[in-house]
């Protein structure tokens, strides 16, 4: 593997700004790893060649003529399938989409390239970001780096996959109930859940709209403070975008791991978040973690979220009902594909449903069936009403649990990755990989997940910080702190051994 690709992208950065290498020479070693090794990893649906070397070619040149560029400009970065690209298959990983080109660039896009970062090409996930394993794809599954047997999480497991086999030294994904941390959490990289509105939506294929949130897969907690700046702001085109300017998260990180401590940090242990449920392995290297955040001289506190136990639930409601109201426009009349029904009269509701029955998953359906369901006449406040009454109540547990501590802390997920196949006759199974990220999403609140520890089993494990709304530098700086105590998780993954032959 070529040295270059092991380097952090700010370490990257570095190297580019000073002369050392060319954006088109770390391009193209990345598009040379993507040709060797991702046949057997499958994390990419589309690789752009011809636009990320166009480009790296065009940031070497402005270079070359003495302008001043951002720091991450000639850094490549690969996008999740579900950020419309100009121009570019953007599918969802689903059939109903196949073949569409979008006629814009959705705002973190149109960032990268204002910026200059050469975009590799579109990650596999599961079908409209539905699923926490990249096995419900409409494309094939994606192998995880660590133990191509097992899932690399989901639903962003392509993005993980990618930064964790170094094909990508950046990755944007989506988080709705966990799909960044989730994946970070079995690959072993970092992934951050930003506050809701921190970062625009506008372009973003919507799965569940108060839900979903664009944020960093990285390798390092400073790649993710850098990348975070960078697609972070205000945006007039997404009504849910907040007007606040983004934090010197980068600064904040450095200084944070200049001193090795965090003067004063209280620290909350979430009850609810660990025990029943949560593998050996996961919970020891928890432990170990928070007995090392006390040894730098943390206020470790536990706390209690009663409401955290129905939070599974809720978000297996308000979740499928936005899901039925945004996918209705995937409907085989306005773009994506078209299925006419196959005998008798062709009406516009024969060629919806013939449409919608070939171009959906069972994942898919399923959800829309049960949001369908939940949001008719005779089960609304029953269901839906109910469940966005305890996401109050979830709210409200944070907010007074944040008057004690400035963060808090729990396993990203409660085991490490399991093998293809494991859960897919079973979906409450699979869904309740997400129960400790979900809470953050109802609440709209930051939270990241940093790898801590490997496995017995040679896994990785994951570490998840929270913070109130509007307070991502403390997640920040936390993480920072967490992972200069769990060293080089990341730089571990026997992905790094593979030949590329």
């Amino acid at each position: 593997m070529n040295p270059l690709l092991k380097k952090s992208a700010c370490e990257l950065a570095d190297l580019l700004r000073s002369g050392e290498i060319t954006s088109v020479e770390l391009t193209q070693a990345c598009l040379d790893r993507i040709d060797a090794i991702d046949p057997k990893v499958h994390a990419f649906l589309y690789v752009d060649r011809e636009g990320a070397l166009a480009t790296a070619a065009d940031v070497d040149a402005r270079r070359a003529a003495g302008e001043e560029l951002p720091r991450l400009a000639g850094v490549p970065i690969a996008v999740k399938d579900n950020m419309v690209t100009r121009g570019v298959p953007t599918t969802c990983a689903s059939k109903i989409l196949e073949g569409w080109l979008p006629p814009y660039d959705a705002t973190v896009v149109e960032l990268l390239h204002k910026v200059g970062m050469p975009i590799l090409g579109k990650t596999n996930m599961d079908e409209f970001a539905m699923g926490s394993s990249t096995e419900h794809s409409a494309y094939g599954r994606t192998g995880n780096p660590w133990d191509l047997d097992r899932i690399p999480g989901g639903s962003g497991g392509g993005s993980a996959a990618a930064v964790a086999s170094f094909m990508a030294p950046l990755a944007l994904g989506s988080d709705t109930g966990g799909s960044i941390r989730q994946p970070g959490a079995v690959t072993g990289t970092v992934g951050a859940k930003p506050t809701y509105g921190a970062v625009s939506r506008y372009g973003l294929i919507a799965m569940a709209s108060s839900l979903d949130q664009i944020g960093p897969v990285t390798r390092t907690v400073e790649d993710a403070a850098a990348l975070t700046e960078v697609i972070g702001g205000y945006d007039p085109h997404d009504s849910t975008s907040l007007n606040e300017p983004v934090p010197a998260l980068s600064e904040s990180v450095a200084q944070v791991a200049k001193d090795g401590k965090i003067e004063g940090l209280r620290v909350g242990v979430v009850r609810e978040l660990s025990g029943e449920g949560y593998q050996d392995d996961v919970l020891e290297a928890f432990n170990a973690t928070v007995e090392k955040l006390r040894a730098a001289g943390a206020e470790i506190v536990e706390v209690s979220c009663p409401s955290f136990d129905y939070a599974l639930a809720a978000y297996y409601l308000i979740m499928p009902a936005e899901v039925s109201s945004n996918l209705a426009r995937f409907d085989g009349m306005r773009y994506g594909i078209r299925v006419e029904p196959s005998e008798g009269p062709v009406t516009a509701e024969r060629v919806m449903a013939a449409t919608r029955e070939a171009g959906f998953g069972d994942e898919v359906k399923r959800r829309i069936i049960l949001g369908t369901h939940v949001l008719s006449a005779g089960f609304f406040d029953a269901y839906y009403g109910s469940a966005q009454k305890v996401r109050t109540l979830i709210q409200r547990d944070f907010a007074r649990v944040f008057e004690e501590v400035d963060v808090l802390v729990s396993p990203t997920c409660p085991t490490t990755a399991f093998r293809f196949g494991e859960k897919m006759d079973d979906p409450m199974a699979m869904y309740l990989n997400d129960i400790a990220t979900i809470p953050a999403n109802l609440a709209g609140i930051p939270a990241m997940s940093v790898p801590n520890a490997v496995s017995a089993e040679g896994l990785p494990v994951g570490f998840q910080i929270l913070a109130p709304a509007h307070h991502d530098l403390k997640m920040y700086e936390v993480a920072s702190l967490v992972e200069q105590l769990s060293g080089d998780i990341a730089g571990n993954c026997p992905a790094a051994q593979w030949e590329e032959n």
